[in-house]
C-alpha cells in the first residue's frame, strides 16, 4: 500500500517517503495495524504544509512480524530507499534495537511510539526518539502499585525478550527494595501449555502472579492460572494492553483478584486531544483504535513536522536524513494529541505519563472501555 498526498504540479520530483514498522501479521498484529493506521491519519491530515511545499508524501508501512530478523531485513530495505527520510516503528523493543543499529548507521530519524526498553535511548542514537515512557519506570510503578493493594507476595514470569525480561526484572527489583517476597521469577517461551510453570505458582498461592510479555502469551498463562484454582490477582505491562487478551482469556480475567496492567499508553480517550482522532480514525477504519494507534499518529506528526522544518531550512528543497534526525530533536513543546513533547538529549521526552488500568469485561469489544486506577507523570530516569 502507498498513501501519497500531493498539491504541486512536479512534485514527483520532490518525493518523500516516510516508513512504518510494527506487526502487521501474525499474533500481535492487532495493535501492529493500528500504528500503522494511526500514522497513516496523521499523514493524510498533516501532510498538507509539505504538499503545499511542491512535496509527493508518500507512506511506506512494513510488516516486522515482531520478529527481530524480518525487522532487520526490513530496516536494510528501508534505508535502501533515499526517499525515505523518516521511519514510525516499532511496537516490539526487541525488534526495535536490533532494527535501529541499522537506522543510526544510515542516519535516519526513528521515532518509536511504543518502544520502552530503557536500551532504545540510552545507545545515546541522534536518529532514536520515542514519545513514551521507559520500563526501568513502568515496572517501578507496577511494583508499587501491587504494594498499595496489600500485595505482600508475587510471582514473576517473562517471555526471554529484550522487553518483557527486562521490565519483568525492574518490577522484581522494585518489589523486592519495598518488602514484597519474589516466591519465583521464570522466563518461558510457552505459549500453549503452562502446566509445568504453574506447579509452583499454584504451589506458592501469591498474592500477584505478574507477567512481563506480551498479551497472546499472558492471556493463556492467566486463563489456565484460573483453570487450575488460583484467585489472585494478575498484572502484567503495557504488552498486555490489547483486545487479544479478553479474546483468549475471556471471564479468567475479571474472575477472582482481577487483572491490572501498567502502561506508557493508556486508552485514546484519557487524552484530552484525543476526541476527534477517535471519530476520524474510526469513521476511516470501521473500528475503535487499540492502544498506541494514537501514538503511531503523534510519531508520525514529529516525523512531519521535523521534515517540513528541514526542508524549510534546505530553501524548500529535499533535505537530508542528518537534518532530518536534528530536526526531531529540536522541536520543543510540540503539540501532539497525546501530549506535549520536547526531547531530551538522548531522546527520551522530558516527562511521560504512565498508568495502571483495570480489565472491567470480558468482551474484546469493550477493551477500551477498561478503568485507568491510577496516573503518573514521571521524568526518565538521570
Amino acid at each position: 500500500m502507498t498513501l501519497a498526498l500531493s498539491t504541486a504540479s512536479g512534485a514527483a520530483d520532490k518525493t518523500i517517503k516516510i516508513a512504518t514498522q510494527s506487526p502487521l501479521s501474525g499474533d500481535q498484529s492487532v495493535v501492529g495495524v493500528d500504528i500503522k493506521r494511526g500514522a497513516e491519519l496523521a499523514l493524510e491530515q498533516l501532510g498538507g504544509p509539505l504538499a503545499d511545499m511542491g512535496f509527493k508524501i508518500e507512506l511506506a508501512p512494513y510488516d516486522d512480524q515482531a520478529n527481530p530478523d524480518t525487522g532487520v531485513a526490513n530496516a536494510k530495505r528501508i534505508v535502501a530507499d533515499p526517499a525515505i527520510l523518516a521511519i514510525v516503528g516499532h511496537y516490539n523493543s526487541g525488534v526495535q534495537i536490533p532494527s535501529s543499529e541499522v537506522y543510526h548507521a544510515s542516519g535516519l530519524a526513528n521515532v518509536s511510539p511504543a518502544n520502552t526498553n530503557p536500551k532504545v535511548t540510552t545507545r545515546g542514537y541522534l536518529e532514536v526518539s520515542r514519545i513514551v515512557g521507559r520500563d526501568d519506570v513502568q515496572g517501578v510503578v507496577g511494583a508499587d502499585f501491587a504494594a498499595s493493594q496489600g500485595v505482600k507476595t508475587v510471582f514473576v514470569v517473562h517471555d526471554k525478550t529484550a522487553y518483557g525480561q527486562g521490565i519483568a526484572e525492574f518490577f522484581k527489583q522494585r518489589a523486592e527494595e519495598i518488602g514484597l517476597k519474589v516466591l519465583g521469577f521464570e522466563g518461558t517461551e510457552e505459549k500453549a501449555n503452562f502446566d509445568a510453570l504453574l506447579s509452583p505458582v499454584v504451589a506458592g498461592n501469591p498474592d500477584v502472579v505478574y507477567f512481563g510479555g506480551m498479551a497472546f502469551q499472558a492471556a493463556v498463562l492467566f486463563k489456565q492460572a484460573r483453570e487450575r484454582g488460583y484467585e489472585g490477582m494478575f498484572l502484567s505491562d503495557d504488552g498486555f494492553d490489547s483486545s487479544d487478551a479478553a479474546k483468549i482469556a475471556g471471564a479468567a480475567l475479571t474472575s477472582g483478584a482481577g487483572t491490572y496492567y501498567s502502561t506508557v499508553s493508556g486508552p485514546a480517550s484519557v487524552y484530552e486531544g484525543t476526541a476527534k482522532f477517535i471519530e476520524d480514525f474510526k469513521a476511516k477504519f470501521n473500528a475503535d483504535p487499540q492502544p498506541f494507534a494514537a501514538q503511531g499518529y503523534d510519531s508520525m506528526a514529529i516525523c512531519l513536522k521535523a521534515i517540513e522544518n528541514a526542508a524549510k531550512e534546505a530553501n524548500n528543497d529535499v533535505p537530508t536524513r542528518e537534518a532530518v534526525a536534528k530536526a526531531v530533536r529540536a522541536l520543543k513543546d510540540f503539540q501532539g494529541i497525546t501530549g506535549t513533547f520536547t526531547f531530551n538529549e538522548i531522546g527520551d521526552p522530558e516527562k511521560a505519563l504512565y498508568f495502571v488500568i483495570q480489565v472491567k469485561s470480558p468482551d474484546p469489544a469493550k477493551w477500551s472501555e477498561n478503568v485507568v486506577v491510577k496516573t503518573l507523570e514521571i521524568a526518565p530516569p538521570k
